[in-house]
């Protein structure tokens, strides 16, 4: 046997590839490439609301628990209603609160305290704010305003105002809705209100505690 021979033989059989071989093998790399970034993607999205919607769950029962501290101890609430024998009127549902927050008879010095909706971004359907709105008076006279928003992206916010005659208000309760902040950016073919984010709470003023 001609070992020169068989080794030529052997190097005859060896061949590369073919261009169909090639092509198959490239189609099948990219197809598992494209199906494994879609999942990664998928992750991701998925990922960012889920976070996102805890960030604001926080944020939101934090702004709730901070009004519902500052209902419960104000007093003189607005706005009112025309008559609270009306049961059409009475409880009253209203966009924005106010109350007095500090009144001193020796310096003349009065708080008012007002939570309101308000348009963001020049829109009229939302989303909306609620801001802070700090009015200080001395002897009568306005001294200076501070305001603030206290969080954003608020689809819906409903005070209900229920009062007795005087009147005083025996208890409020505030619904407060949100739309977590990317949501509408990482939604995955579905409802963007779907995860929005409601608290409903009520209060009774602790001044309406003191009283016998």
């Amino acid at each position: 046997m001609n070992p020169g021979k068989s080794l030529a033989t052997r190097l005859a059989k060896r061949r590369a590839f073919s261009l169909v071989e090639v092509l198959i093998a490239l189609t099948i790399t990219s197809a598992l490439l494209t199906a494994t970034l879609v999942a990664l993607d998928a992750s991701f999205k998925s990922y960012k609301v889920t976070t996102d919607a805890a960030s604001n769950h926080v944020v939101s029962r934090i702004v709730m628990h901070r009004v519902l501290g500052m209902i419960r101890t104000g007093q003189e609430f607005g706005p009112f209603p025309a008559n609270v024998l009306d049961s059409t009127l009475n409880p009253l549902n209203s966009n924005f609160v106010e109350f007095e927050t500090r009144d001193d008879p020796v310096t003349g010095e009065r708080q008012i305290v007002r939570l309101e909706r308000r348009t963001a971004a020049n829109t009229e359907s939302g989303p909306f704010e609620l801001w802070y709105v700090e009015s200080n008076f001395e002897n009568g006279d306005p001294v200076s305003t501070v305001e603030r928003p206290l969080v954003g992206n608020v689809v819906a916010v409903n005070f209900q105002l229920l009062y007795d005659v005087g009147p005083r208000l025996m208890r409020a309760t505030v619904d407060l809705t949100i739309r977590p902040n990317e949501l509408k950016e990482t939604s995955i073919g579905t409802d963007m209100y779907a995860n929005n984010i409601r608290l409903v709470s009520s209060v009774t003023p602790r001044r309406l505690d003191e009283v016998p």
